[in-house]
């Protein structure tokens, strides 16, 4: 039987060995995800939002378990972990409170007699595929809406966060969820294929990498299955000449070193007009110097190692390429000697469209800093992109921050403001950013039968 091991990013040595599902029992997964379908859609909306509370109680009771899992397989700081824990919770109580709300039949107008109704139900059994870097929220997110709904669930966790998939899973069984409308599964990348081809799943959710999208879109493509995707991002953060720089370095430097930097809406491309250039550079690189990477499980540590080796390789690899082209180097950008996958908080300048880092993502803690003679120079800078998920304006033109705001191709814009996930708020891209949209009504909408009843 197939097994692979999980790999601490603090050390660089094993944590746990798992076997993977072979074919015959994810088949039997998919076949009890099918059968509970069809009683936990049946159950009414209201009962079904109490398994939803249950499920938000015991992330908070289990909060320490959780985040620590959190930090030994990816590396996140306990004290984000622990964030992150509340942050699933609030999810899940949303939909708790809301979703039957949201549920309720809404009447359509007709202008020829009768009436019309339009109701919201589920389709089937779902499959999630969920990335590492936000292993307890991007989960919530993705199942709080379904279950509610009357989904049942197909969970792929990354294999590096198995953990924090079987710590989830436990938690949805001891809320009392009736069994198979949750199923865990723990296999391999090329049992995906097979998984979206069978016709007792009926859509599938994926957060992950450009190439994994385009992979998963063919794929449900190809067997007529509606797909949400969460991809990539390479977000602007524009800072104009009147703005707050004292609260723009605030959020900047937490946008971007916060996780590591490894979050698709990091500000990734941080913005400055030339007026005030001098400034923020300074200061941040000041404030990126007080991001000392440090044990995950120290509490007073901001900045853990990545998720992996492989990652920080590539995002050095990245670094370098554009040193080696003219950027300018202000802090870190040095692998640092020991164990583990830990990189250095690191800034560039300075770097320009013939460079790596110009139009891939930077999945770690570097930021690149832009300087612009004017707003419509901003704009073009930041729309000059493949991707297309968040953004931040920072100025105090109300005007002007509206009309900036119009002209960015993202699917989120925070003014003076980073984008930060609520739970009522849509989140989700353009362009090579993804397809759909998560949490809120919409995340509600995506993976839901909108039927119509014509009453005559």
């Amino acid at each position: 039987m197939a097994t692979y091991e999980t790999i601490d990013p603090r050390t660089g040595t094993g944590i746990a060995e798992y076997l993977l599902m072979s074919a015959e029992e994810v088949r039997a997964a998919v076949e009890r995800a099918d059968v509970a379908h069809g009683k936990w859609s049946t159950i009414p909306r209201d009962q079904r939002a109490e398994f939803l509370t249950r499920i938000a109680e015991l992330h908070r009771l289990r909060k320490c378990e959780l985040a620590e899992a959190m930090a030994i397989e990816m590396g996140k700081p306990i004290t984000q972990a622990e964030g992150e824990v509340e942050l699933s919770a609030s999810i899940f109580d949303y939909y708790a409170e809301q979703g039957p709300l949201l549920l309720a039949d809404e009447e359509l107008r007709v202008t020829d007699g009768g009436r019309a109704v339009l109701r919201t139900s589920s389709i089937g059994s779902i499959l999630g595929i969920m990335p590492w870097n936000f292993p307890l929220y991007q989960v919530a997110r993705f199942v709080a809406p379904n279950l509610v709904l009357g989904n049942s669930i197909l969970l792929k966790h990354a294999r590096s966060c198995t953990k924090v998939g079987l710590l989830i899973a436990q938690i949805v069984a001891d809320a009392g969820l009736p069994a198979g409308v949750y199923e865990n599964l723990i296999i391999a990348s090329s049992q995906i294929a097979d998984l979206i081809a069978d016709p007792r799943v009926h859509g599938v959710s994926l957060t992950g990498s450009e190439e994994a999208g385009r992979t998963v879109a063919e794929q449900a493509g190809r067997h007529l299955k509606k797909c949400v995707l969460e991809l990539g991002g390479s977000d602007p953060f524009i800072v104009l000449a009147d703005a707050d720089l004292a609260q723009a370095l605030d959020l900047a430097e937490l946008g971007r070193f916060m996780n590591a930097g490894q979050s698709c809406t990091s500000a990734k491309r941080i913005i400055v007009h030339r007026d005030v250039w001098d400034e923020f550079l300074s200061d941040f690189v000041e404030r990126a110097k007080a991001w000392v990477a440090g044990d995950p499980l120290d509490k007073t540590t901001k900045l853990g190692p990545m998720a992996s080796v492989s990652g920080r390789r590539e995002l050095d690899e990245q670094v370098q390429d554009a040193v080696a082209k003219g950027a300018t180097l202000h802090l870190g950008g040095a692998v640092p000697e020991g164990p583990g996958a830990y990189y250095p908080a690191t800034v560039l300048s300075g770097v320009t469209p013939d460079m790596r880092a110009y139009s891939e993502e930077l999945f770690g803690p570097v930021a690149v800093l832009y300087k612009v003679d004017s707003v419509e120079q901003a704009v073009r800078l930041a729309n000059d992109s493949r991707f297309g998920l968040g953004s931040a304006v920072f100025t105090q033109d109300a005007q002007v921050a509206n009309d900036i705001a119009d002209q960015l191709e993202v699917g989120m814009v925070g003014l003076n403001s980073l984008i930060r996930s609520k739970a009522n708020l849509p989140f989700g891209g353009v362009k090579a950013s993804g397809i759909g949209r998560e949490l809120g009504r919409l995340g509600l909408d995506e993976f839901a039968n909108k039927k119509l009843l014509r009453i005559a």
